[in-house]
């Protein structure tokens, strides 16, 4: 796209607004809103905002921030109905000196992708990203009411949110996104819809885009849409899980048909790297109090450190794909998680694995789930951290992970999110009411 393409499509459309967005480092989606009259400016990146009003940016003495448009990521809200019809560009943010902001999420995986790059490789992402439907109320909207109570792969009168995901694939169609696959989770009220695997910032942009028309589609439908990991108890959580490979001079470097896995020794190191830095990633793959209810045994959600070929409880798996298909599936991250970030941190420890050729230990492929402490000591598997707290910790050990954030994006966010867990830790909970009232 260009310039005058894009003003075209605005008038020939007849396009009223534009939002201008970008993301926090906490994965909250932002944006400034422009007639179709000031898209020149926008265009020119004159558009201005206040970045000490948005939390973990900078400070109210160095507020003003600009808005760079990337002119690609031009498309029109297809839910937003012709009347005050309205189209987006994500943008980059930029500081008045004209340099990239060091706390934009989108330039902290820019450059992931180009240490990536000055390695030769392409990093192509395929996202899995897992959703509830619930019912409203009149009061705030939300609920954690499931709307059905179906299962795996099962369809209406069941399923009752089938149309409101039918109505979210065709949307998202329209906007140029290539839907693989749409269907009810394994929860009450829960749903996937997988799209094409893409360069690793139009997938960021992609999960984002996704995550915004969920919830804009899922209210036309007077439903609430949640990424929340774990909304109701004894239910599975939601994942968001990260299909990764590297591509070289067009070739997947991932595979090998000489292997027995199918495996190069490149795919062996990255998923070396990604054992060796998956307690350091957590909290960012992983950033909620919550998460952690739903990174436990019996749901699918990996707790233990382990990679494996032939089942789902590791932490890593390999699909069954091969060839120009081949892929390592990374499985803890949430949808909670800033795809950004998480992108950027998989790929630097990949990337790490790579460069200092690390091997991985042995793949499990039992149920790990069902293996005792013995059996965890003799195989020598760590566990996830068990809450943000710890995983917090965890983040400050890793050196590669702190790189991967830069200074600014690793004080702020560790900052907030250690104020998060001192506030959830000072609660008092209906659980613990439950349990000890009636008895202390």
């Amino acid at each position: 796209m260009d310039k005058n393409e894009i003003k075209a499509i605005i008038k020939k459309k007849n396009v009223k607004f534009i939002r201008l967005q970008f993301t926090d480092i906490f994965g909250t989606l932002k944006n400034v809103a422009v007639t179709a009259n000031q898209i020149e400016k926008a265009l020119n990146n004159k558009c201005m905002f206040d970045g000490s009003s948005i939390e973990g940016f900078v400070r109210i003495e160095e507020s003003d921030m600009y808005l760079h448009p990337d002119l690609d990521t031009f498309t029109i809200f297809p839910w937003c109905g012709d009347e005050n019809k309205t189209a987006r560009l994500i943008c980059d943010v930029y500081k008045t000196n004209g340099q990239p902001f060091e706390g934009d999420p989108r330039y902290i995986l820019r450059r992931a992708v180009k240490e990536a790059a000055d390695m030769g490789f392409t990093f192509n992402v395929g996202p899995e990203c897992e959703f509830f439907l619930f019912d409203t109320n009149e009061l705030t909207g939300v609920t954690n009411r499931p709307t059905d109570n179906a299962g795996y792969f099962d369809l209406g009168p069941v399923d009752k949110g089938e149309d409101a995901r039918r109505d979210i694939c065709l949307n998202l169609e329209q906007m140029g996104f290539n839907i693989e696959a749409a269907h009810h989770e394994c929860a009450r009220g829960q749903h996937e819809i997988d799209f094409e695997y893409s360069n690793a910032l139009t997938a960021a942009d992609n999960i984002m885009t996704f995550k915004l028309a969920v919830k804009c589609i899922a209210n036309n439908h007077g439903l609430y849409a949640s990424f929340m990991p774990k909304p109701i108890f004894n239910e599975a959580g939601s994942g968001m899980h990260i299909n990764m490979s590297l591509f070289k001079k067009g070739k997947n470097i991932f595979e090998n048909k000489n292997d027995k896995l199918g495996l190069s020794n490149d795919a062996y190191s990255f998923i070396a790297g990604l054992l060796e830095h998956a307690r350091g990633m957590t909290a960012i793959t992983n950033p909620l109090v919550n998460s952690y209810k739903r990174l436990v045994a019996g749901y699918e959600a990996p707790v233990y450190i382990t990679w494996s070929v032939f089942n789902r409880s590791p932490l890593v798996r390999i699909p069954s794909a091969k060839g120009a298909e081949t892929r390592i599936e990374l499985r803890h991250p949430d949808p909670s998680a800033n795809p950004y970030l998480t992108l950027a941190v998989s790929l630097m420890a990949g990337l790490d694995g790579i460069k200092r050729n690390l091997t991985p230990p042995a793949a499990i492929d039992g149920n790990v789930y069902l293996m005792n402490e013995k059996d965890l000591e003799e195989n020598k598997i760590q566990r996830l951290p068990k809450d943000l707290d710890e995983a917090i910790a965890e983040l400050g050990k890793d050196k590669v992970m702190i790189e991967a954030l830069g200074n600014h994006v690793f004080n702020k966010f560790t900052e907030a999110k250690l104020s998060e867990w001192v506030d959830y830790s000072n609660q008092v909970h209906q659980w613990e009411l439950d349990k000890y009232l009636p008895i202390y």
